[in-house]
């Protein structure tokens, strides 16, 4: 019983959170109009003749989210592979440690770390004027990300029977061949999970990355261009709009939600093909 009331406080939670969202950012969207808001190209807020336009903020949430994933999977999957099943128990235990350190690191922490050193230098490396960029922030979401891909990958690789790759290899297949033809699609639902995590992680962070990203409002995102995420625009008025301007930031909110949904139901539909 005890467990069942908990489980519902949970769905509660979200049902809550969902029908609040929806009651604070349509207003505005219906006021604004669908199109304007999600198509249009310039975001002036506080301007004497306002706009309400997030296409900018969509594109460079969307490009920072799958440039994170680009860099950040990859890492995170070989390293999880290493530490799982070739990585010695003293090596596994240690490098197990200092991940979860990453993973204790406070966003803030991130965002000042990248503003002291990564920004400085993505300015020597490719001249720039200012380093505060999209690429600035892919870097910074990339490493972010990492402890979630590594962690949960670990554990759904340890949890593969150990009787499958017995089987491969007696069968005559090599130990990196049983890895990644038996261990690794045995685990998949696991890899695919911590993936959703790290998504989840990418596309939701604000602070850091409004710290890296030089936070520009209108421009429409390039990789070495002062950019601003769905997250960032609401951290950076929300403590000061009113009116129509904050009811749009609820609106970006709802948007952002509902990325969250999708990417969430999609890889679940990708899942369930599998299995059947």
């Amino acid at each position: 019983m005890l467990f069942l009331f908990t489980g519902l406080i949970t769905v509660g939670f979200v049902l809550v959170i969902t029908a609040y969202l929806f009651i604070s950012g349509l207003p505005a969207i219906k006021e604004i109009g669908i199109k304007e808001f999600l198509l249009g190209k310039r975001w002036a807020s506080s301007a004497s003749q306002p706009s309400y336009g997030i296409l900018p903020f969509i594109l460079t949430s969307i490009y920072g989210t799958a440039g994170a994933i680009a860099l950040g999977v990859p890492i995170g999957f070989f390293t999880a592979v290493y530490l799982s099943k070739f990585a010695d128990k003293r090596v596994k235990s240690l490098m197990q440690k200092a991940v979860g350190v990453l993973a204790g690191i406070p966003s803030v922490v991130y965002g000042l770390i990248g503003m002291l050193v990564l920004v400085p230098t993505v300015r020597k490396v490719f001249n720039l004027s200012d380093g505060s960029s999209l690429f600035a922030a892919i870097i910074i979401l990339a490493i972010m990300i990492l402890p979630s891909i590594i962690k949960v990958s670990i554990t759904a690789l340890d949890s593969v029977p150990e009787e499958y790759e017995q089987g491969s290899l007696a069968l005559g297949a090599t130990k990196i061949e049983t890895v990644f033809k038996v261990s690794v699609p045995t685990a998949r639902s696991g890899i695919a999970a911590a993936v959703v995590l790290a998504i989840g992680r990418a596309i939701g962070e604000a602070m850091a990355v409004m710290m890296v990203s030089g936070n520009a409002s209108s421009n429409m995102p390039t990789l070495f261009g002062s950019v601003r995420f769905l997250t960032t625009a609401i951290a950076s008025e929300m403590a000061y709009s009113s009116g129509l301007q904050r009811q749009a930031l609820f609106s970006i909110a709802l948007v952002l939600y509902f990325f969250i949904l999708l990417i969430n139901a999609v890889l679940n539909l990708i899942l369930k093909r599998e299995h059947h």
